[in-house]
């Protein structure tokens, strides 16, 4: 028969256990904190503020009525005035700014004229859910954004159609195909869960089956022994990408504009990052299942505040700065420009930079634990 005895001892024995395991009881509490935090405060579907920068080469009233017309709307923001259309590819290519407008020299004259004159926004489409709002709300503007200037002599302009055209050029994704902007990022998705569960996972089972201590009796050194685990899996990282890369031509067929040379150098920086990762987990898991559970409380951040599921913009500044710190982040703005864009180094240089410091500061931390453990 049922006894209250016997399960009142095992409920007590569950719970002492759930008291020596700190680590599973606190991922148990993190993990749902962590998820209504981010989905509830960090998660923007709808960016606003997105930076713009204005190519203008006619200072009229009209074309100042115009810009602020845009930043009027929430959408834009204007943060830089490049003199040259040179200057200005150069922001949308390193991701400075999201939108470039032109304006002709002769968009006053024509508009005083009634020759409805024509202006152009270029968007940087590689991410569609991040420009999708803004482009809509620039009807708004085209409808009215002059209506305040148009008078006197210029009134009859507000009657029939637009006085102006504000024509819309979606850069690098034309077609707004969301397979153009997921499945290269999903290489990024890909390598960040499973290049820091193998590296965790790997040598966690050392440990548990004590071939650790073997390893601990030798005279290898700890960083011989952390590039002697991560090499191999550097290589497994490269096969990853040939399949995703493979599968992204021939399936969904992904442009690749850029140097897959280029790419292929700086995945050894992305993929050494990561296992650097795994690697310290691995030296603070005391078994696989922690470092399972450590795994995803790295690769939920990960995965949401990249930029990779969101738009990276439309997040508040604090999760911004969160997001700035993970080398998934860097990563894709990197795969992005160049398979999308066709970016060149100079282009990619500070996020390279970016994926190498996180990799030096993930690299000592993962040394500084193994020498723990060796003590």
């Amino acid at each position: 028969m049922f006894s209250w005895s016997r399960f009142a001892a095992i409920l007590v024995k569950e719970f002492v256990q759930v008291r020596r395991d700190r680590l599973t009881f606190a991922m148990m509490i993190g993990v749902p904190v962590m998820q209504l935090v981010l989905f509830g405060y960090a998660i923007n579907m709808d960016p606003k503020g997105l930076p713009m920068a204005v190519v203008s080469a006619d200072a009229s009233p009209f074309t100042r009525s115009l810009v602020r017309g845009l930043e009027a709307s929430g959408y834009f923001r204007v943060v830089a005035q490049p003199a040259t259309q040179a200057e200005a590819e150069a922001l949308v290519a390193e991701g400075d700014v999201q939108f470039v407008l032109h304006l002709p020299a002769d968009f006053s004259r024509r508009l005083a004229r009634g020759e409805r004159p024509v202006a152009l926004l270029e968007a940087d489409a590689t991410d569609p859910a991040a420009t999708g709002n803004a482009i809509a709300a620039v009807q708004a503007v085209n409808q009215s954004g002059l209506d305040r200037d148009l008078s006197g002599p210029l009134a009859s302009l507000r009657q029939g159609p637009p006085a102006f055209e504000l024509r819309v050029h979606r850069r690098y994704n034309p077609e707004g195909i969301t397979a153009y902007n997921i499945v290269p990022g999903l290489m990024g998705v890909v390598l960040t869960m499973t290049m820091v569960m193998m590296t965790s996972i790997a040598m966690t089972r050392e440990r548990e089956r004590g071939t650790m201590e073997n390893l601990l009796a030798t005279p290898v050194r700890p960083f011989e022994v952390m590039a002697g685990k991560i090499v191999p899996y550097i290589l497994i990282g490269y096969v990853q990408v040939v399949v995703i890369l493979v599968a992204a031509k021939l399936l969904f067929r992904v442009p690749m504009v850029g140097s897959l040379a280029l790419l292929s150098a700086i995945l050894v920086l992305f993929i050494a990052a990561n296992l650097a990762v795994g690697f310290t987990f691995s030296t603070l898991a005391r078994n696989q299942m922690q470092a399972m559970q450590m795994t995803f409380f790295f690769f939920l951040p990960s995965m949401l505040l990249s930029g990779f599921m969101f738009p990276f913009r439309g997040m508040p500044g604090w999760a911004q700065a969160v997001g700035e710190v993970l080398p998934l982040t860097h990563f894709l703005r990197i795969v992005r420009g160049i398979l999308l864009k066709g970016n060149s180094w100079d282009a990619v240089a500070l996020e390279v930079g970016a994926l190498a410091a996180f990799l030096v500061a993930a690299g000592t931390v993962a040394l500084a634990r193994y020498r723990e453990t060796l003590d």
